[in-house]
Formats: C-alpha cells, structure tokens, sequence
C-alpha cells in the first residue's frame, strides 16, 4: 500500500498527489513514469512521475480525472491509500547539453513536461515554454514552470489568458521572428504533438515528443503500447514515452487510442496517460 502524503486540486478534475514510494523516489528520472492500480479491481493506469524528492520518499503524480479508475482515485484524500505503485517504468530521456530549448506543453501534458525542463535547466539551458489550455481556469503547475524558464509564453482557446489561439501559432511566431532553439520539447494531445512536430520539422528544430500510448502492464509484455517510429515498432512503455517527433506515425497512435473509446465513454475502461 502506498499512502498519499498530500493532495492538491490543481484545476477542475486534475489533482496533484504526494505519494510515499521511497524506493521509486530514491531511483526516478526525468522521462520515467509509474503504473498505478488504486484497488485489487482496479485497472493499471500509467502517471509521469513530475517529480520526486528522494529525501522525504515522495513521488508526484498528476491525475485528471477522465473514467472510472482515475475518478476513483480523484477521489481519495491524504491518508488515503493506492494499492499499487510500480515504477520507475520506461526508458528515462536522455538530456543532451544544449544552448536553447523551447518547451510546448497542452493541458495535462504540463506534468510530463516539467521534470524535462528541470533536467534541462540544471545543464544551463536557456528554456522558452509555450503553455496552452482551452482556458485560463485549466492552467496547472505555473509557479513550477516560470521557476524553470526564461519565459513562459501562455495560450489559451479563448483568449481569456494570455493570446488567443493555439500553441503553434505562438510557435510559429517565435521562430518567425528568427528565435534559435538547439531542441523542443513537445507534450501534450497527439494532434497538438503532431502540429507541433510539423512546425519544428519545417524550422529544423530537433523535437522530443512523449507519447500517450495505450498501456496494459507497462514491462513490454502485452504489446498495447506499440507505436511506429521512423517505420520501426517500437514500444512505448520500455523504449519510450519519449521519442523523436519526427519520426512518429501519429496517425497510426491516434487511430489506436481510439480503440477503447466506447469503453472510455461508458466510465468502465479509462486508459489514461499523464501526458
């Protein structure tokens, strides 16, 4: 069993949890994430661990609350308990020492981006992040973001904080103003990563995107998970989530997340990824 140490509503239906896993916090990296089952009927949900503090033994996880299985644990408080957490799962990112990097994260994709920019920054990397969400009520961890960036750039669907649009568009501004960038970071919807990659292909920006893949057990047994990048499969739970945006077949991940939708719709079968 592992307690939940502190709970936090970041924003409608998305909370933060401070878990006790000494062991996992003691190993995690910037990229691993974790497989969680709140109940012995419960179903393994994978979350990005956005942080750990070795010392206190506590991992963070994001969840918003999207099915069954993560209402449920939407549900717990402090006290409260999980009865699994399995990790560090995945292959951690490999963080290349470089000049300028520009962070594009959507609505929960935030989660997953902030341990990457933490790894970065801590390389003396100059980091611009573009954070989007359909409003400003939807916005998460933005004290954690600017603490880590040189600027934060924000967007919203409706204009009601920051410029109206998308998050290419501010993308696509910056480089147009001729801003150089060594690397991106993109996370979030598959469509956002996919509009994303082609944005910093064309600029000739190299991209790492983190792929919300369909997950079963998360050791690369079940084979749920499998993507296709630079026409080679690959499996996200071992050799990802992260991998070079401009490789993957978006089209073919977002048909397979697809694949539950009724389920998904019904409440009885949510699989949800942290990005």
């Amino acid at each position: 069993m592992f307690a939940i140490m502190e709970k936090e509503l970041l924003a409608p239906g998305i909370h933060r949890l401070e878990v006790l896993a000494p062991l996992v916090a003691s190993k995690a990296k910037a990229g691993n994430f974790v497989m969680v089952r709140v109940h012995s009927g419960g179903e393994r949900i994978p979350f990005t661990i956005a942080g750990n503090n070795p010392k206190a033994g506590t991992i963070m996880l994001v969840v918003q609350e999207a099915g069954k299985s993560t209402k449920a644990i939407g549900a717990l408080q402090a006290g409260d308990t999980l009865l699994d957490v399995v990790g560090p799962l995945g292959t951690p990112t490999h963080i290349e020492p470089v000049k300028s990097l520009v962070g594009v994260c959507g609505g929960i994709g935030v989660a997953p981006t902030l341990p990457l920019l933490k790894a970065f920054r801590a390389k003396g990397t100059e980091i611009v992040t573009i954070m989007g969400a359909r409003n400003k009520d939807l916005f998460i961890l933005r004290d954690e973001v600017e603490a880590v960036s040189d600027e934060v750039i924000y967007v919203t669907d409706d204009g009601s904080f920051g410029a109206q649009g998308l998050v290419t568009d501010a993308l696509t501004q910056l480089l147009e103003e001729g801003r150089k960038f060594d690397q991106a970071i993109a996370i979030g919807p598959a469509r956002m990563m996919q509009a994303t990659c082609k944005v910093t292909e064309y600029y000739g920006v190299p991209t790492i995107v983190s792929l919300n893949a369909i997950m079963v057990d998360g050791t690369g047994m079940c084979g749920a998970c499998r993507v296709t990048v630079g026409g080679e499969t690959k499996f996200t739970c071992v050799e990802g989530p992260d991998f070079d945006g401009h490789k993957v077949d978006f089209e073919e991940l977002i048909l397979r997340q697809a694949f539950y939708r009724e389920e998904e719709r019904g409440g009885e079968n949510c699989q949800c990824h942290s990005s």
